[in-house]
């Protein structure tokens, strides 16, 4: 049986600097018109950081969910920016760390039903703390938090972003 979707007719509603929305016209594999509602995102990087038993964890409100969120460290993708460099940036710029060795784990499509977002993940190895420059409208708090800590926050949902718990799952299940 064949999956894919054919794309007859982009159509863009809104185009943004952090997002662009499209209601595509499509051909299904049967032959059907149809829609496709899509947010097109240039995608992120996030990096987990564990030394001495802790992990390196960022508080931070976040608007749409009108809560404080424990995340790892990320951000978004600048035009043309290497996700490694991305992962290494919003490392020194949220936290202060500075990381001389830094290995991809995999990538993360967070929603495939709607939007084209990957999110890279990594992990950053000797580190060095350095300072913390955010950015002009961020506000959020770093800090090391301990390995048993992580796991009952898991349990207990304090952790609910998708990037960090698969990170974290995934750095869990590979323990050594």
């Amino acid at each position: 049986m064949e999956f894919e979707e054919r794309t007859s007719k982009i159509n863009y509603i809104y185009k943004g600097k952090i997002l662009s929305l499209r209601r595509d016209d499509i051909t299904l594999p049967d032959g059907k018109d149809a829609v496709r509602e899509i947010v097109e995102h240039s995608g992120g990087s996030t990096v987990l950081c564990v030394k001495d038993g802790k992990v390196l964890l960022v508080k931070q409100f976040r608007y749409a969910y009108k809560e404080v969120i424990w995340e790892l460290p990320a951000g978004k993708l600048n035009a043309g920016e290497d996700p490694k460099e991305t992962a290494l940036r919003e490392l020194e710029e949220e936290c202060g760390i500075k990381a001389s060795r830094i290995e991809k784990l995999f990538d993360v499509y967070p929603t495939p039903g709607y939007t084209n977002e990957i999110i890279r993940i990594y992990r950053a190895y000797d580190l060095v703390e350095t300072n913390v420059h955010l950015d002009e409208d961020e506000f959020l708090l770093s800090e090391w938090v301990e390995i048993d800590r992580v796991k009952d926050m898991i349990k207990n949902g304090e952790i609910k972003d998708g990037k960090t718990l698969i990170a974290l799952l995934y750095f869990f299940a590979n323990e050594k």
